[in-house]
């Protein structure tokens, strides 16, 4: 796929300007614009690679400001370097994992303060997926890297249940109106483990009806919103009781604590099959 530099569903007029670039086969490569005349200026968040970005600042005119990572993986950072070539920017990333190029290690309460742009976020640790893994929040959106996923989370790779579940919890106590821009296109895979979990949930059922059809014109499904995940997530809501019945189902017995639950719903996820 080529670089998609529109700006992405769901950004309302005077809300903050994101493009998305695709990559490899289902990631996805934030643009964070600058804010009124500086929206030539670009940040761009978790570059696995650096060929379709350059793309997208060729044919947007755009300017490359500033380089904004979640977390380690290959597919996040792979193209640091490469993008270092054509300009020397900062690089800021979680001070907990190794980030090549990186200029500003940040830790949870940091403010990263993009002056040529217009615009200051907030840093969050948000670790389960990686031990070090961040999200940048501010201007009524979130980063998340490959935390939260519209429907799903990420894999506890080197995280554990109680690190994930205190992650969530953390992103979940964010307005609901935030806008969540996170990693991958896995919205319709996760929505399929979403009415495993609860074949009852009828929001699951018409969400998956909208992702469908938006899939099916190789629309984008990101950025969701905090309110829609809460009422179509599982992992944000392993503690109510239809989802937390299905863990005790899964498992054969009465559940009590809610990093166990998770723990058992997550278990599930890895192995699930449609």
């Amino acid at each position: 796929m080529g670089p998609d530099s529109r700006p992405a569903a769901g950004d309302a007029q005077g809300a903050l300007s994101v493009s998305r670039v695709p990559a490899f086969a289902d990631n996805y490569i934030w643009l964070i614009h600058g804010a009124g005349p500086r929206r030539g200026r670009v940040a761009v968040v978790d570059p696995g690679e650096a060929r379709p970005v350059l793309a997208a600042l060729k044919a947007g005119g755009l300017t490359l400001d500033t380089i904004l990572i979640t977390h380690h993986h290959a597919d996040h950072c792979g193209g640091v370097e490469a993008l270092l070539d054509h300009a020397e920017v900062p690089v800021f990333g979680p001070a907990g994992e190794h980030i090549p190029g990186r200029t500003a290690p940040l830790v949870e309460g940091a403010q990263v303060v993009l002056a040529g742009l217009g615009l200051n976020f907030r840093v969050l640790d948000i670790p389960g997926h990686t031990a070090g893994h961040i999200a940048y929040v501010g201007h009524g959106a979130l980063f998340c890297g490959d935390t939260l996923f519209s429907a799903g989370c990420g894999r506890l790779f080197e995280g554990t249940p109680p690190q994930m579940l205190a992650s969530l919890d953390k992103l979940a106590a964010l307005p609901a109106a935030t806008r969540v821009y996170c990693g991958h296109e896995y919205t319709a895979q996760n929505l399929k483990f979403a009415a495993a979990v609860e074949p009852g949930n009828a929001e699951v059922h018409a969400y998956t009806a909208e992702v469908t059809a938006k899939r099916e014109a190789n629309a984008a499904t990101l950025p969701s919103t905090l309110g829609l995940e809460m009422r179509i997530n599982p992992f944000l809501r392993t503690r109510l009781v239809a989802v937390r019945a299905a863990a005790n189902a899964r498992v054969g017995r009465a559940l009590t604590d809610d990093a166990e639950a998770f723990g058992v719903i997550r278990e599930w996820k890895d192995g699930f099959r449609a």
